[in-house]
């Protein structure tokens, strides 16, 4: 079972319908269920609730090729955009343990979660915010 939130995966939505045609490729953190108000999951499980935006350190990345908008090994996930309509892990994806896929018409229904062998994995969406002032935790 993979979790996230409501609020991540309206952003990532919208991120991929901004985008088109063009695909996304973004970068997903957690935070532990013991640093989320009123969820009910064992304390240690990780809901994916933040992004890193795709563009964060772009000029260094474009001229020396090093991804410095996202800080190293504290991403848990990707989510990836396919304006094609492929829904499941390409070839040609950045992978990662967790990679969620969204294809058109941008909705709920068109958002899944795969692992690295393009196996699809169970989502649930949980209606919880991150506490003010918390900073995910991203070590497991």
């Amino acid at each position: 079972m993979v979790y996230v939130t409501r609020g991540l995966v309206e952003t990532l939505l919208r991120m991929a319908s901004d985008a088109e045609p063009d695909s996304v490729t973004i970068s997903l953190a957690v935070t532990k269920a013991s640093d989320l108000p009123d969820v009910d999951l064992p304390p240690e499980t990780p809901v994916f609730t933040d992004f890193y935006l795709p563009s964060a350190g772009s000029s260094v990345n474009a001229v020396f090729g090093m991804d410095l908008g996202t800080p190293a090994g504290q991403t848990h996930g990707r989510f990836i955009s396919h304006p094609t309509g492929r829904m499941g892990v390409d070839v040609t994806d950045d992978l990662h343990e967790v990679i969620f896929v969204a294809i058109p018409p941008w909705e709920e229904d068109c958002f899944r979660a795969f692992d690295r062998s393009d196996r699809e994995q169970t989502v649930e969406i949980l209606d919880v915010e991150p506490r003010n002032g918390i900073r995910p935790n991203y070590s497991r």
